[in-house]
């Protein structure tokens, strides 16, 4: 018999985003895992910001490290504003055991911050609905507790890295791990808005200089 035609794969977007979905969850709304981020909606100079620092070695997972070594500039485009335009649903918060205290300390964290410690409010740079504002600062909506950690540890130890001034490195380094922990708990315990979309401005000058939003007004 002859041998069977091999089937043919469309040369799509969508089907090489196959290597990303596969962590990242059908449309980027991220895995069950609690590990990988939703990707889904984040405005898209910040999805493409973070190609490049994992790519030049600012961020580290060899995995990412390894499919973007040899991207050029335009295909991390390509990528980011694709990922920016889906909006799936967000998927149920993860049950996990923690104490009301600790809600509530999370709480005050991201919408009030902790000034005599030098701790911004979350909302003063995430957005007061904590989706994010355009064009780099991303959502918090739907980021799994775990995930949280790992990146806010990763800022203190200087794992991860952005493009300077690196606000998030500043804030972090303010941070105690029961803080850390507090604000994790509470973001990860929220039931995310599928309707929410990244704000086109920061409602208030922000806190602190950051790199990735270089025109953004600053308090003083």
């Amino acid at each position: 018999m002859p041998a069977a035609t091999p089937a043919s794969v469309p040369d799509t977007l969508q089907q090489r985003l196959l290597a990303c979905t596969g962590c990242h969850g059908n449309e980027g709304r991220a895995a069950s895992d609690g590990f990988y981020p939703r990707i889904a909606g984040k405005p898209v100079a910040y999805l493409y910001n973070q190609l490049l620092n994992f790519r030049e070695g600012r961020r580290h997972f060899q995995l990412m490290s390894y499919m973007l070594d040899y991207q050029s500039d335009d295909y991390l485009r390509e990528m980011a504003q694709y990922f920016s335009s889906q909006h799936p649903p967000y998927a149920a918060p993860q049950k996990f055991d923690v104490s009301k205290a600790t809600l509530e300390q999370g709480e005050s964290l991201v919408k009030s911050g902790d000034p005599a410690h030098k701790i911004p409010a979350c909302s003063a740079c995430h957005g007061e609905a904590l989706a994010g504002v355009n064009p780099a600062i991303p959502g918090l909506l739907g980021l799994p507790r775990d995930y949280i950690i790992a990146q806010l540890g990763s800022w203190k130890s200087g794992a991860r890295r952005a493009a300077a001034p690196d606000c998030m490195a500043q804030i972090a380094e303010h941070l105690s791990e029961q803080q850390v922990g507090a604000i994790a708990a509470w973001i990860g315990s929220q039931v995310a808005d599928s309707r929410a979309r990244p704000a086109d401005h920061v409602a208030k000058p922000m806190p602190a200089r950051c790199g990735s939003m270089p025109s953004a007004d600053v308090a003083h």
